[in-house]
């Protein structure tokens, strides 16, 4: 059997193969990421193009590879576009230097913040506080709380 040509639409099975992601990541990813707009057939069938494929390994590399969050990603297309992402997989691949012009990741961002000590309310003895890398675990699962709270706020909609 013959391979479609690489101007060809895929359909999502295709491209969750592809970059070895379940399929439902890359609904999610549409969520996420306004960039990403494949065609949708009667059904709500997805198709998508070659640029959208792409972005979508861009978008792949930043996240899986280089451990970017996905605000962070956000950022880098805001501030850097949608072309940038598009061809930083391809050149990641070859091993090309990839400049990311000075855009830290908002995870990283708040990890280095300072952060006032927390004594907990009711505490025995109130000069217990958490340590520095208490703080920045507890900061880390505040995002991921966050990040569940907008995903099922959306799965509401």
């Amino acid at each position: 059997m013959l391979g479609k040509s690489p101007e060809a639409f895929r359909t999502i099975s295709e491209v969750a193969k592809d970059l070895s992601v379940p399929k439902h990541v890359l609904r999610f990813w549409e969520g996420k990421f306004t960039q990403l707009r494949p065609m949708k057939r009667g059904g709500g069938r997805r198709y998508y193009r070659p640029e959208d494929v792409d972005l979508l390994k861009g978008i792949r590399q930043l996240l899986y590879s280089d451990g970017y969050t996905i605000k962070g990603v956000q950022k880098i297309l805001r501030e850097q576009g949608v072309r940038f992402v598009m061809d930083y997989w391809d050149l990641a691949s070859q091993g090309d230097a990839v400049v990311l012009r000075d855009i830290p990741d908002l995870a990283s961002e708040t990890a280095r913040s300072t952060v006032e000590p927390y004594v907990p309310s009711g505490s025995q003895d109130q000069g217990e506080q958490l340590s520095e890398g208490q703080a920045v675990e507890l900061r880390r699962l505040l995002g991921d709380l966050e990040e569940c709270r907008k995903i099922l706020a959306d799965a509401k909609k």
